[in-house]
């Protein structure tokens, strides 16, 4: 029967005895005893080694370790923790990679336990699940600048009393943040200068993603668009908005967000200046420094790369032949056959493609984008979706 725990080393010294005192086939000792031939051969090997100490019971650990983590892959793994206590053993991984080398970057697991024993893994709040799934946003991101998404992240107060509002840009597809720029005022004027500024340098997206609020849309304007918007189409940029409530369908947008308020929002900045300077080397970490899980660990300076539509400001919108321009006046009105017929306010100075289908409607054109029909026999303008 199997040996006690209890009296394992006398089992195993009377095993041995028996061995070299009795004239009883090896076999039968073995039976007797409840061990295999090869577990008695060792316990008379060892003993015969070392006496009664090489009966006991030995460590298993290797005396070799080929998989043992380096010193300076530990160190590397804790350093950047602290510095970015929302990256995961994934990320930070990579970062080993990229400055050790891969024979020398311990495995994820290997990351993961290095940065629990350090006391530098927090658990993790377990969230419900939505039972319908995952929400489909109604466009996708397939290639760069596809789809650019925009929104202002939530201010924070210097140490000099100075409220700090960043307007954060993304590309959709590469993760690449396009601009974290702060802005004195959430006005259509100050965000149309940071995407000037941002169309001069990668181009036009072909569509921006935003929520409902100002200055992005309007809640009683023509298709919820707003002035800015209405820029953004001018320029053959079509506004996309989420659903009212519904920040998931902008999810890598957040998830960025969380990053910059864990990373920059939480720190003490003295002034404007300081907060800025803060948000443009948080912009480059993230652009080219941090791995990003969803783009196959690369960083996003790896994957994006500049539109190919070019940012060309013009004065007055051109429509091929076939179609009369009207611009809109104040008060949102354009002039047709001397009626004066009301579109939106959110087109005021624009100009609109007019374009006949038949005697009775003329189809009403911002750029290549349709917004509505005017009906010719009530002189009066009904909207549809905006369509491409």
């Amino acid at each position: 029967m199997p040996w006690k725990e209890s009296s394992t080393l006398n089992e195993r010294e009377k095993f041995v005895n028996s061995v070299l005192t009795e004239n009883v086939p090896f076999s039968e000792l073995c039976a007797q005893y409840g061990i295999s031939r090869k577990t008695g051969y060792k316990w008379v090997e060892r003993y015969n080694a070392d006496g009664r100490r090489g009966l006991k019971d030995q460590s298993r650990r290797p005396l070799t370790t080929t998989n043992a983590v380096g010193e300076d892959a530990i160190i590397q793994a804790i350093t950047v923790k602290q510095k970015h206590m929302t990256w995961g053993p994934k990320k930070i991984r990579q970062v080993i990679v990229r400055n050790l080398g891969e024979a020398a970057a311990p495995s994820i697991s290997s990351v993961h336990r290095i940065l629990k024993k350090a006391d530098l893994v927090k658990k993790r709040r377990i969230r419900s699940v939505n039972p319908t799934g995952r929400i489909q946003n109604r466009i996708e991101a397939k290639e760069c600048n596809d789809v650019w998404s925009v929104d202002f992240k939530g201010w924070w107060m210097t140490r000099d009393i100075r409220k700090c509002t960043p307007l954060t840009i993304t590309d959709r597809a590469s993760r690449m943040v396009i601009r974290v720029q702060r802005v004195d005022h959430m006005t259509t004027e100050a965000a149309q200068a940071v995407f000037e500024s941002a169309f001069k340098e990668y181009g036009l997206p072909k569509v921006i993603r935003s929520d409902n609020g100002t200055p992005f849309a309007t809640t009683n304007g023509l298709h919820g668009l707003s002035r800015l918007s209405v820029w953004w189409m001018s320029l053959g940029i079509l506004p996309d908005r989420i659903d009212p409530g519904k920040p998931s369908q902008n999810g890598g947008h957040e998830r960025m967000h969380r990053d910059l308020k864990a990373e920059v929002q939480k720190t003490v900045l003295v002034d404007l200046a300081e907060s800025q300077a803060a948000l443009d080397a948080w912009r480059k970490e993230f652009n080219e420094v941090r791995p990003h899980e969803a783009i196959g660990m690369q960083t996003p300076a790896e994957v994006y790369t500049p539109s190919p539509r070019k940012y060309e400001p013009f004065d007055e919108l051109q429509y091929p032949e076939g179609f009369v321009a009207r611009k809109v006046c104040s008060g949102g009105k354009i002039k047709l056959n001397s009626f004066k017929i009301y579109i939106s306010s959110v087109f005021t100075g624009r100009h609109l493609g007019l374009k006949p289908v038949d005697e009775k409607t003329m189809s009403v054109w911002l750029g290549e984008f349709h917004i509505g029909n005017i009906d010719l026999s009530t002189v009066s303008f009904s909207a549809d979706g905006v369509t491409v």
